[in-house]
């Protein structure tokens, strides 16, 4: 009879979750996007193990990736920049609408029929419109959130994610069966029509934050120009910001590495460490097992010590994982097996940190504004290095690692410098005058 009663007990004590509290009370906007964020991780991880190996398979370079990556991300800068416009002028409901049909949608139809250079060069400029869904997307999950709760709500999108990686051994199974091509181009086009789905759900059952109807009112009658020439005065403030600052180059920092994994990681394990095709898939469910382990087991346990303490301990992790891959030894599983374990903890202490970090230092007020400029800044700063990858990548397939491993140094430094924020008082002035139903 022990038992039921334990299972019981169980059951009880998972509903008290701090994680599954914070989702019960969050009826809104954080609730639906959170619920929503498998309609895109699902074909998301079935195809990034193999997206790269896509395009090499129908005859694209190293070099010619890393090309399409660095023009991909020349243009974000240009999206990113004026996202926060945008986003302000039509809402952030609106615009997270249209960044996920142009930026998704229609990106990921021109993907299923790709074949040459100049259409994944087509698709990869068309998801650049994520660009500006990325700021709408972000003040539409957090404005009306309470501030304390950035941290969880940050590791719920991040779970979100990750409970949809464990779809991708269906992509594996099925490449072994019928080919790398054939397979991602049908998961491309389910892609699109998972982002359709998505789109219309945000039309039916989010609402325009509070501050962005105030941000809608206030430049109405204001032209995109002045809009853009308003920005004379905001720059200045941002790269004067210390704190904003110090988390803008983590940012950067990290942006640069996980582009270098993500696009070459399944190179190097294939073709310098004779990994078979079919075991990409694997990785990313064992990353996510223990990333959701950790953010349901240990996440919520450090609350206490804040931000810095476990950002530098999953830095530090991070650039011990770039090491143990450059030695990893041809054919030696093992390894990569514990530098996936090892890298998925690093990830759960440091994305959803840095993401709440960024946020809390950020006047609310002005939030669409400086989160586009902090995006194309990241973007602007991070573009010449995915042609670099690349070029490093043809000489040598270990050498993008290196160069991760060098950065994650400067990474590590930075963080010890950062100041722990304050949950208060500057925000709950910022948003309490906003409620004027």
């Amino acid at each position: 009879m022990e038992k039921p009663v334990n299972t019981v007990q169980k059951v009880k004590t998972l509903r008290k979750h701090p994680l599954i509290e914070l989702l019960k009370n969050n009826k809104g906007n954080p609730k639906t996007l959170i619920l929503m964020e498998p309609l895109w991780g699902i074909p998301y991880n079935l195809i990034a193990p193999f997206a790269t190996l896509y395009m090499y398979t129908q005859g694209i370079t190293d070099v010619q990736i890393g090309l399409i990556l660095s023009v991909a991300m020349f243009v974000q800068v240009f999206f990113s920049f004026i996202g926060g416009i945008i986003t302000d002028k039509f809402g952030r409901k609106f615009t997270t609408m249209m960044g996920d049909f142009f930026g998704w949608c229609v990106a990921c139809l021109i993907w299923s029929v790709s074949g040459n250079f100049w259409f994944f060069l087509i698709a990869v400029l068309f998801n650049s419109f994520e660009q500006i869904n990325q700021t709408a997307w972000y003040c539409l999950l957090i404005e009306d959130a309470d501030s304390k709760d950035l941290l969880g709500i940050y590791t719920w999108v991040n779970i979100g994610g990750l409970v949809a990686i464990f779809f991708a051994p269906i992509s594996g199974l099925l490449i072994n069966s019928f080919t790398v091509v054939p397979v991602v181009r049908v998961l491309y086009f389910v892609f699109a029509v998972n982002m359709l789905i998505k789109v219309i759900v945000t039309f039916r059952y989010c609402d325009e934050t509070r501050q962005g109807k105030i941000r809608m009112a206030e430049t109405k009658d204001t032209t995109v120009l002045q809009m853009l020439y308003e920005y004379k005065d905001l720059i200045p403030k941002v790269l004067m910001d210390k704190e904003i600052m110090k988390v803008l180059i983590v940012s950067v920092i990290l942006h640069i590495t996980n582009l270098v994994t993500t696009n070459f990681f399944s190179l190097y394990v294939t073709q310098r460490l004779g990994i078979a095709d079919r075991y990409l898939a694997f990785f990313p469910i064992l990353n996510a097992a223990v990333m959701l382990i950790f953010m349901i087991g240990v996440q919520h346990r450090l609350e206490s010590v804040k931000f810095r303490i476990p950002m530098w301990i999953g830095l530090v992790l991070y650039a011990s994982c770039s090491i143990l891959l450059i030695l990893t030894p041809v054919g030696g599983m093992p390894f990569i097996i514990i530098y996936v374990f090892v890298a998925a903890v690093a990830s759960a202490l440091v994305m959803p940190r840095k993401d709440a970090l960024l946020q809390l230092n950020i006047n609310p007020k002005e939030r669409a504004r400086i989160n586009a400029l902090i995006m194309s800044f990241t973007i602007a700063f991070a573009s010449p290095f995915g042609y670099f990858a690349g070029w490093l990548s043809s000489i040598d397939r270990r050498l993008p690692f290196v160069f991760t491993f060098s950065i994650f140094i400067v990474a590590i430094i930075i963080v010890g410098r950062i100041r722990d924020p304050e949950f208060g008082k500057e925000h709950r002035e910022v948003d309490d005058p906003v409620v004027h139903d």
